[in-house]
C-alpha cells in the first residue's frame, strides 16, 4: 500500500510540474481573430492557427477572441475577466481590437477613442498584476482599394493609439496594422481575394448566394496573419520564441 501511495504521489508531481512547465497564451480580440463554427466555414480567424506554430507540449494557445466583440463589450460581457482569473505567472496575452471599436454605426461596440486608450491601459495593469505578460496588436486591415486601385485604411486613429500605448507603457507591440496592409499589397487587388471570405454563389453550402467579404479570411489568409504574429515575436525576441518549432 505504501508503495502505491508514494507511486501515486509521484505521479501527481510529475504531472503538475508538466502542467505547470506549460505556457498558456491567451487571444484577446474580434472576428478577425476568432475561431469559427462549422456553419461559417471556410471563414476562419487568425487565432486558429496559432497552435501549429508552437510546441503543444510547452505552449497552449487559449483563444478567447470573439466575433463582434470591442474592447468595451469584451469587458462588459466578463469575457476579460475570465481571461484575468485564469492568469498564472508567465503566461501571455496577446490582445488586438479596433474593427469594432473604430465602427460609429456598430452602437454598443463602438469605443470613443478615449475609452479604447483607457481599455488598453486597463489590460495591461490586470496582466502585470498577475505577473504575466501582454502583447498588443494594432488590428489588421481590411480589404479596400478604391476605384483606382489605390489601397485605403478604414480605421483612423485607432492603430495610433495602439501604438503609443504600448510605446508609453513599454510592452511589446505586433504592428499587424502595417505587416498586414504590407501583404494585402503584395497580392494586388485581384490576388488578394485569395485570402478573405470570397465565394461565387453556388460555390459553399454555407454562402448559397456568394459572399464578398473584405474582412474576414479563410484558412489561407487566416495563417498568412498569423505567421505575421509569428514573425512580430521573433523581432521582439519575445521569450515565447524559444518554444517555436524548429
Amino acid at each position: 500500500m505504501k508503495k502505491v501511495g508514494i507511486s501515486a504521489i509521484l505521479l501527481l508531481v510529475a504531472f503538475t510540474g508538466s502542467a505547470l512547465a506549460q505556457v498558456t497564451v491567451y487571444l484577446a480580440g474580434d472576428s478577425t481573430c476568432a475561431a469559427k463554427l462549422p456553419e461559417k466555414r471556410p471563414e476562419t480567424g487568425w487565432g486558429e492557427m496559432m497552435q501549429q506554430y508552437f510546441e503543444p507540449a510547452k505552449v497552449i494557445i487559449a483563444n478567447h477572441a470573439q466575433n463582434g466583440r470591442s474592447t468595451k463589450t469584451f469587458i462588459s460581457e466578463g469575457r476579460w475577466q475570465a481571461i484575468v482569473d485564469k492568469l498564472r505567472v508567465g503566461d501571455w496575452v496577446f490582445v488586438q481590437f479596433g474593427h469594432n471599436d473604430s465602427a460609429k454605426e456598430k452602437g454598443e461596440r463602438y469605443t470613443p477613442p478615449d475609452a479604447y486608450r483607457v481599455n488598453l491601459l486597463r489590460f495591461i495593469a490586470d496582466v502585470k498584476a498577475k505577473h504575466a505578460n501582454i502583447v498588443l496588436l494594432t488590428p489588421v486591415m481590411r480589404r479596400r482599394f478604391d476605384s483606382e486601385g489605390k489601397f485605403f485604411d478604414t480605421h483612423g486613429e485607432y492603430p495610433d493609439i495602439v501604438r503609443a500605448v504600448a510605446k508609453g507603457q513599454k510592452v511589446a507591440l505586433i504592428d499587424m496594422h502595417r505587416k498586414s496592409e504590407a501583404l494585402i499589397k503584395s497580392y494586388g487587388v485581384e490576388g488578394s481575394r485569395a485570402l478573405f471570405l470570397q465565394l461565387k454563389p453556388g460555390e459553399n453550402p454555407n454562402y448559397p448566394n456568394g459572399i464578398e467579404d473584405n474582412t474576414h479570411f479563410i484558412a489561407k489568409g487566416a495563417n498568412a496573419m498569423a505567421k505575421l504574429v509569428i514573425d512580430g515575436i521573433l523581432e521582439n525576441k519575445l521569450k515565447l520564441r524559444k518554444y517555436l518549432k524548429k
